[in-house]
């Protein structure tokens, strides 16, 4: 009974990484999106629990990512590194935070800023030209960014890039492909800071995270090549629809997974 409960296990984390994956480097995210979900409704992992093991799993994903995007010169490294400086102090902040917040809280938190992110992904209809030249004013609006999207990476186990590429895209003209390929190389120190907070408070289920991560990486590098040859527009589009079909899973099935959480 115990072997075939940890083959059901693996198998079910396998299935989380590879599709968690392909929208990772699809969309440009660290894959949390879906790795929080797949964890917390399919294999019944506690909430705090599920964002400690996405984040983890997160790092090899967005690596994998990053490199196609950077292949194809659709990284803009002044700008993340500029978002690095904000999102990883912010995730220090975020897994602070994780620690003390109410799992149904995190819950609520969590698939409320899945809909507002798809809700500004299917309202956009500007066309990115391109980024102007990195004034002061600028270059501290990217900071404080990064803090943002690294308090909600180590909050909410996601990592940063639906914060990030919406506001590259919207505020500061960063072509799609670039603001997702930027998005990934913030991704992988954030969630490095943040995943040793987490282990440091035994938040991280590491052998998970590392099946989740290693067959995400692989499916990550085939969502990147389909994501270059895919129009802006539809990509957002297919991505806040998504989003909002998750939230609406984490909402409807709220009440029944605190239930059996109590029961086991």
């Amino acid at each position: 009974m115990e072997r075939e409960r940890t083959r059901t296990t693996l198998l079910l984390a396998a299935a989380v990484g590879v599709l968690a994956g392909f929208f990772s480097g699809l969309f440009g995210v660290g894959g949390g999106i879906m790795i929080v979900p797949g964890l917390v409704l399919v294999m019944r992992m506690g909430q705090r629990l599920a964002h400690g093991t996405s984040l983890a799993a997160i790092i090899p994903i967005a690596i994998s990512g990053v490199i196609t995007y950077a292949i194809h010169d659709s990284v803009d490294w002044a700008v993340a590194g500029l978002l690095i400086a904000g999102a990883t102090g912010g995730a220090l902040v975020g897994t602070r935070w994780l620690r003390s917040l109410n799992q149904r809280v995190l819950r609520l938190l969590f698939a409320t800023f899945l809909v507002a992110t798809a809700v500004r992904l299917l309202l956009n209809l500007s066309h990115p030209a391109g980024r102007g030249p990195l004034e002061i004013w600028l270059a501290l609006a990217l900071v404080a960014i990064g803090v943002v999207s690294g308090v909600l990476a180590g909050l909410l186990g996601v990592g940063g890039g639906i914060v990030i590429i919406p506001v590259l895209v919207v505020f500061f003209s960063v072509p799609d492909a670039v603001a997702k390929g930027t998005s990934l190389a913030v991704i992988i120190p954030t969630a490095i800071v943040g995943t040793f907070g987490n282990i440091r408070h035994s938040n991280a289920d590491l052998s998970v995270a590392a099946i989740v991560g290693l067959l995400g990486a692989g499916s990550a590098y085939l969502g990147s090549h389909v994501s270059l040859h895919m129009s802006a527009r539809l990509s957002s589009v297919l991505f806040g629809i998504l989003l909002l079909l998750v939230a609406l899973r984490m909402y409807l099935t709220r009440e029944a997974t605190e239930e059996r959480m109590q029961e086991a």
